[in-house]
């Protein structure tokens, strides 16, 4: 059995964890037609995609994975001509990949997994931080009545930094050593697309709209990225909160009575809209095919 390698990156919180469960799901499933199907049973341990499917169907918010808890997935398929193929992905913290930004520095198994395979970036849609411009914030603070001292210095860090450039600054650092293994192809993933879908724009054009400095990046493919950028919507509106005290969410019960889960996911590429989260996995493994 042929076996592939698929890196997902992306900050903490952009939807790494509630692709894979709603992946799992649909392969296991097998009510909806798929690029890839599902093969045979894992010979390993299947707890933890089994325990995050359970939420995704129950509509309920996914538990943060934990720093240095990274799991390896691996899911037997076939594809359309039936021929096997096991693909591996790591299910790291988003904090790891923020280290990567803030410190320039990660973990030995992490820098590992990070050396193999096509690259699915996780991208919330609707959490984007744009560029903040001093003039602006002046003008609000004093629309809000707030003192602006005259000189007064406001300490930098770079979790302050605009989204686009911590995702550019981690796609640069994975085109150097020790990561670098020359070029690879790139599935920009934009999750929570419902909560953006009603700007009318198709996915690239939002990221050339929304972040123009990696529109540009990956349009002059500077780093020899071979990419694509899709639209994702793997939980179809609002989950539960399990936090204690937090109250049940109407969109998550009229998610729950659906007749087939399966019928929230919503993955769009151009103009084509399709529920095969596996369409993006075939693309990053067929040498053949170009992003342009």
């Amino acid at each position: 059995m042929a076996d592939r390698s698929v890196v997902i990156i992306g900050l903490p919180e952009s939807g790494k964890t509630t692709f894979l469960a709603a992946l799992w799901h649909l392969i296991t499933d097998r009510t909806l037609p798929t690029v890839l199907s599902f093969r045979d049973l894992l010979s390993g341990d299947v707890a933890h995609l089994n325990a995050i499917t359970a939420r995704w169907r129950d509509a309920r918010v996914q538990e943060r994975t934990a720093v240095g808890g990274n799991k390896l997935v691996s899911m037997n398929l076939k594809d359309a001509s039936g021929e096997p193929v096991r693909i591996t992905f790591p299910d790291v913290a988003g904090e790891a990949y923020r280290r990567m930004w803030e410190d320039r520095s990660c973990d030995q198994d992490v820098s590992d997994i990070l050396r193999s395979g096509g690259v699915l970036l996780f991208i919330h849609a609707d959490t984007i931080r744009p560029p903040q411009w001093t003039v602006d914030e002046i003008a609000l603070s004093k629309k809000l009545g707030l003192s602006v001292p005259p000189g007064g210095e406001v300490p930098w860090h770079p979790r302050l930094a605009p989204t686009q450039v911590q995702i550019v600054g981690l796609l640069q650092l994975m085109r150097q050593a020790p990561l670098d293994v020359g070029p690879r192809k790139l599935a920009v993933m934009l999750s929570a697309w419902d909560k953006v879908s009603a700007e009318g724009m198709q996915p690239a054009a939002f990221v050339k709209a929304k972040m123009p400095l990696l529109s540009q990046y990956l349009r002059q493919n500077a780093d020899s990225w071979d990419s694509r950028v899709y639209g994702l919507s793997a939980q179809g509106g609002d989950y539960d909160d399990t936090k204690e005290g937090a109250k049940p969410n109407a969109e998550a019960q009229t998610l729950r009575e659906l007749d087939q889960p399966s019928k929230r996911i919503r993955l769009v590429e151009k103009r084509i809209v399709t529920q095969d989260l596996t369409e993006p996995l075939a693309w990053l493994m067929d040498a053949s095919a170009s992003g342009n």
